[in-house]
């Protein structure tokens, strides 16, 4: 996002809240080898149930919103492109259509037309794979059927965004197709892809890149053609055809973002930060489709900058939607300079997206560490979007910080909200041809086959309110395989696993897998009783004494009368004030806490300044 965006939307937010330039970025990879297969699988959609409790009910809630979408609706900016009849109310918001001048103008401004169209699609394939439910199958049926006849080159014209707005629809399409087997859906893929075409640039450029080309206003370099390779490989993938792979290929931007950071060269500060973790999904499926060891070791650096230099307390990362200079402290001076502090639900499904390939790729648990701390922290704590479109966009850590809608509507965070909630099952377990890999902590259900035997785990838990979980084994007839538990990296000594009331005697090492291998009995019953200290955590080194207090993957806010300053001591000391609780106190009552999914409109405050000696 340019300066000129992050200032037209924090202009709004503040409302709210008090010459063609070619791509060197050819393919080219003596590490390439052909096709890398993933180390864990995921599981079908159908295969993981979410059972009672926050995930499932933020889940259905979203099912049942974007299910009753108005088709009409979302079709109607394509439609009047087209020149065909377009009924329905206009949504308005960013996404109808309105005259270039209205960028800054509240209300219908046009900014990106039908930009999350796609993403809408995509959410309610995926919900149909999970659910099974024939209204959403055939929802999705429709929508495929009667966008095909209404894409036209000429949708695209005086679009900001074609690159960014072709993806998501390329993802709502292609998921049609594959999890709600949607008639048509890759044959509409390909004539989105013609109507489009002219309008793409030559490769994956940056965004200094674009501002080289000519342009209308500022706002037509914002586009984000650098994440196009993911989808492109995933429509190869799934049958629609060599040129696809083709694109991946040209579209993959090894010259200013592959190739340093596979090299080790942090080059985020500066950049878009949802677009560009997004993007390192691209180079995890180079990886998968070409074998490239360069894009994997990318995407594994990037990913390590990001939570290293750029994340707070949280898992969040981005205020303003920028990437900061490390060691300068700009992410502890954000806390008093915006409200924007991480676009939650964009940020939370690239989130996601990213851990999930690397977990996948490496087995390394600390992918799930990561994705569980923005799970608690900050998707499962966004409101509800509302009727109209109005919804939920930035988490705020400003020192006086807030929960609040955006004042723009269908913006688009109202796009990947739909995305990220249907795959909460898909992010909970993997599986190798061995075993099951249990990755979050959350009720749950997951079945299995194993050779020619069907296991069904059944997790039953508060976590991390309450520091353990249950799984049930249910098993057809007796199965010998391994069930892997994450041992989160802050897990203390104390942290046991026992298998029907016996403590195992295996090896539990913090940021690993712990490995359970028997013959499993129909019931057998694993608890797992976690060592979950609270740490102090300051925001950045040059900011030693403002500090957030962390128990276990939960960041505490606090709330109500917030003294100025706090003793380490104090902060240390908080606990919950009952079991289970959601309201915690330090041991002199000075500070009251609670977590980020626990604050409804109260105002709230993530780092703590402590007091001097």
């Amino acid at each position: 996002m340019s300066h000129s965006r992050r200032a037209f939307l924090q202009s709004a937010t503040a409302l709210a809240a008090a010459s063609l330039t070619a791509s060197s970025s050819a393919f080219s990879d003596p590490s390439a080898h052909g096709d890398a297969a993933p180390s864990l699988n995921q599981f079908g959609y159908g295969d993981v149930e979410l059972l009672e409790g926050p995930l499932q009910e933020q889940f259905e809630t979203n099912h049942a919103f974007y299910r009753d979408l108005d088709e009409d609706s979302l079709l109607k900016p394509f439609r009047q492109r087209a020149g065909l009849p377009a009924p329905g109310e206009d949504m308005g918001g960013w996404y109808s259509w309105a005259p270039l001048g209205d960028l800054d103008k509240p209300g219908d401004n046009g900014f990106a037309p039908c930009h999350s169209f796609g993403q809408y699609l995509s959410a309610l394939a995926r919900d149909y794979a999970a659910t099974g439910d024939k209204s959403t199958q055939e929802k999705v049926h429709r929508i495929v059927r009667n966008f095909a006849p209404a894409i036209s080159s000429h949708f695209w014209d005086d679009h900001r965004f074609p690159a960014y707005t072709y993806d998501k629809i390329s993802i709502g399409l292609l998921d049609a197709h594959q999890f709600a087997g949607a008639p048509g859906a890759l044959a509409a893929l390909d004539k989105t892809l013609d109507s489009v075409s002219t309008r793409l640039p030559s490769g994956g450029i940056s965004r200094a890149e674009q501002y080289a080309r000519p342009h209308k206003d500022e706002s037509f370099c914002w586009d984000e053609p650098y994440t196009l390779p993911e989808n492109f490989f995933l429509a190869w993938k799934r049958g629609a055809g060599d040129r696809y792979r083709d694109l991946a290929i040209r579209f993959l931007a090894d010259d200013w973002y592959w190739n340093p950071l596979a090299a080790g060269e942090n080059v985020l500060p500066g950049k878009h930060a949802y677009s560009h973790v997004n993007a390192m999904s691209s180079a995890m499926q180079a990886y998968l489709v070409l074998g490239s060891e360069k894009h994997l070791r990318a995407a594994k650096n990037g990913f390590d900058f990001v939570r290293t230099t750029q994340s707070f307390a949280t898992g969040g990362w981005g205020p303003d939607e920028d990437f900061r200079e490390p060691g300068i402290g700009e992410i502890g001076e954000s806390l008093t300079k915006t409200h924007s502090s991480f676009e939650t639900p964009c940020g939370s499904y690239a989130h996601f997206k990213i851990t999930r390939y690397l977990l996948r790729a490496t087995r390394d648990s600390r992918y799930g560490d990561s994705m569980e701390r923005v799970l608690y922290n900050c998707i499962l704590g966004v409101k509800p979007i509302k009727k109209d479109g109005h919804g939920f966009y930035y988490s705020d850590y400003n020192q006086d910080g807030s929960k609040f809608y955006h004042p723009y509507k269908w913006h688009c965070c109202t796009g990947t909200f739909s995305q990220i909630t249907a795959d909460y099952g898909i992010s909970a377990y993997f599986h190798d041809d061995r075993g099951i890999y249990v990755n979050l902590y959350v009720p749950s259900k997951v079945t299995w086959t194993h050779g020619h035997d069907r296991v069904t785990l059944t997790q039953m838990t508060i976590y991390p309110h309450v520091p353990s979980t249950q799984i049930v084994v249910t098993a057809e007839k007796a199965s010998s395989f391994p069930i892997y538990l994450r041992i989160p990296s802050w897990a203390g000594p104390k942290t046991r696993v026992t298998v029907n009331g016996k403590q195992e005697s295996i090896a539990i090492e913090p940021g690993k897998f712990a490995s359970i291998a028997r013959t499993w009995k129909n019931n057998d019953r694993i608890e797992i009783e976690f060592d979950m200290p609270t740490t102090l955590e300051p925001v950045d080194p040059q900011h030693p004494a403002l500090m957030a207090a962390v128990h276990g993957p939960l960041a505490l806010f606090a709330v109500g009368d917030i003294p100025p300053s706090v003793s380490r001591s104090d902060l240390s000391s908080v606990a919950q004030t009952a079991h289970g609780s959601s309201d915690w106190r330090t041991a002199t009552g000075a500070v009251t806490m609670r977590p980020f999914t626990a604050i409804q409109d109260e105002r709230y405050r993530l780092y703590q300044k402590l007091e001097t000696a």
